[in-house]
């Protein structure tokens, strides 16, 4: 009569706790095309692809509306100021700035159809994913905090980013081959910066998130340029008496050789 006083109560349990497990049981894997892109001199741009797959067990129940694919790419971290300008006495002058501290230099969000589509507002927001919800902080005075999304600077340095395709929203750049398989094309410009790339995946279902993972992309200088590129940042004041003597001895080269007698 004892055991049973025990037995009873943990079967309830158990039942319970199996009522209350959720019954999906996704799992996301994906792959990249190539995980290093390297730039050189004749680098026009390129366009990665990251293939994915929703993989279920025997457990999981379909869903009704299928599966929706958010990929995020974020590129290397920079601190930079913007200014306003304003015209002052008949001159355009800077009248304002401001710092942005550790955004993306690069940002791509790539859906299968328009986020709004995808999940509400709130959900959107809490994830951080489009380009109006993501997070891009601002020194503010003492503080460094976000804005409000139609704030100006906010609204500047979003626009001049996009104008230069280094940041943008495709929602036709994710295809679904089958309902469990798709396919993202990563499009990356010729002015794309150099450095380690995170790109995080996420799948919905019913307007939920049920399942993400991440996978990761280096850029870099090739060649020559990568040469270059390592005198200047590792030895500056070499690399500037080498660029202004190369630039004396050119000037001295072609009045020598364009000289009128």
């Amino acid at each position: 009569m004892t055991a049973r006083r025990f037995i009873v109560p943990a079967l309830a349990l158990l039942a319970w706790l199996a009522a209350a497990a959720p019954a999906a049981a996704e799992r996301l894997v994906v792959s990249l095309s190539n995980h290093r892109v390297a730039i050189t001199s004749n680098f026009v741009g390129e366009e990665l692809v990251l293939f994915g797959t929703v993989e279920r067990d025997a457990a999981t129940v379909p869903r009704r509306g299928g599966y929706d694919i958010v990929v995020t790419v974020t590129g290397p971290r920079q601190t930079l100021r913007t200014r306003r300008k304003d015209r002052v006495l008949g001159i355009w002058v800077n009248v304002d700035s401001r710092v942005f501290v550790r955004v993306p230099s690069y940002l791509a969000v790539l859906t299968n159809r328009p986020i709004l589509e995808i999940a509400n507002a709130e959900t959107l927001r809490r994830l951080q994913i489009g380009i109006d919800n993501f997070l891009l902080t601002q020194r503010i005075g003492a503080d460094i905090a976000d804005t409000v999304r139609d704030d100006p600077f906010r609204v500047a340095y979003v626009r001049l980013q996009t104008q230069d395709r280094l940041y943008g929203e495709i929602p036709t750049a994710v295809t679904l081959l089958t309902p469990t398989v798709f396919r993202a094309a990563i499009p990356l410009p010729a002015e794309v910066p150099t450095g380690n790339y995170a790109i995080d995946v996420k799948v919905f279902a019913d307007g939920a998130p049920i399942a993400n993972t991440t996978s990761a992309l280096e850029i870099v200088k090739a060649g020559f340029e990568r040469y270059v590129a390592n005198a200047a940042r590792d030895h500056g004041i070499l690399y500037g008496f080498a660029t202004a003597m190369l630039a004396l001895l050119t000037g001295w080269f072609a009045s020598v050789v364009f000289r009128r007698d």
